[in-house]
C-alpha cells in the first residue's frame, strides 16, 4: 500500500471525538509512516493546553498556530496526521491539506456526544447544551469535510482497528483520481 501512495501523507479529518489520532495511529503502523496530531504539536510548541490557548488568546490565534503548524507538516513526506475538528474552516489551510490524501472520519452527532460526554479538554463544548453545540458545529463544517477525497462513515460499535482497515480498503479507489492533481515526487 505505501507503495500506491508513493510517500503521499494521509491527514484526518473530521469532529472532535471522531477517532482521528487513535485511527491515525493506527494508520501510521499499517503503512509504516509517521504520525502526527496537530493538536499535539500546538501544545508541545506552547507548553499550553488547547484549553488555556482558548481561553488565553482566542479562537482565531488558535486557528493561526494551527495554520501555520499545518502548513510545516505539509512539507514532510510520508506521514499520517490527525488535524483538529475546525482545521477546515480556514481556506489556506486546504491548500495544506491537498499535499495529501484527505480522509474525513464521518462520526454520527449521538456517538460523537457520547464519546465526548465526560471530556473536559474540549473548549467548544464548554455550553450549556454540549450536544446542541456539537450538532451546530458538525452542521457549519459537514459540507467543508465533504470536500475530503475519501468519506468513511463511522458506525456504532466498529472498533479503531476496523476504520483503519475500512480506510485502508478504500484508499486505492483514489488514488488514481488523486494522483493525476498532484505533483508526487519520489
Amino acid at each position: 500500500m505505501s507503495s500506491l501512495l508513493q510517500g503521499v501523507s494521509l491527514y484526518l479529518i473530521g469532529m472532535m471525538g471522531a477517532g482521528k489520532t487513535t485511527v491515525g495511529r493506527l494508520l501510521a503502523q499499517q503503512l509504516g509512516y509517521g504520525f502526527v496530531d496537530t493538536d499535539d504539536v500546538i501544545t508541545q510548541a506552547t507548553g499550553r493546553t488547547i484549553n488555556q490557548l482558548f481561553a488565553e488568546e482566542g479562537e482565531a490565534a488558535f486557528r493561526q498556530l494551527e495554520s501555520d503548524v499545518l502548513a510545516q507538516i505539509s512539507a514532510h513526506l510520508k506521514l499520517t496526521v490527525a488535524t483538529g475538528g475546525g482545521i477546515v474552516l480556514r481556506r489556506e489551510n486546504w491548500s495544506y491539506l491537498r499535499h495529501g490524501l484527505i480522509v474525513w472520519l464521518d462520526v454520527p452527532v449521538e456517538l460523537l456526544y457520547t464519546r465526548l460526554a465526560e471530556d473536559t479538554t474540549r473548549p467548544l463544548l464548554q455550553d450549556p447544551d454540549p450536544q446542541g453545540k456539537l450538532r451546530s458545529l458538525l452542521e457549519q463544517r459537514q459540507p467543508l469535510y465533504a470536500q475530503a477525497d475519501l468519506h468513511i462513515i463511522v458506525n456504532e460499535g466498529e472498533t479503531p482497528e476496523q476504520i483503519a482497515n475500512r480506510v485502508m480498503e478504500a484508499i486505492p479507489s483514489v488514488l488514481k483520481t488523486t494522483a493525476s492533481h498532484q505533483n508526487v515526487e519520489n
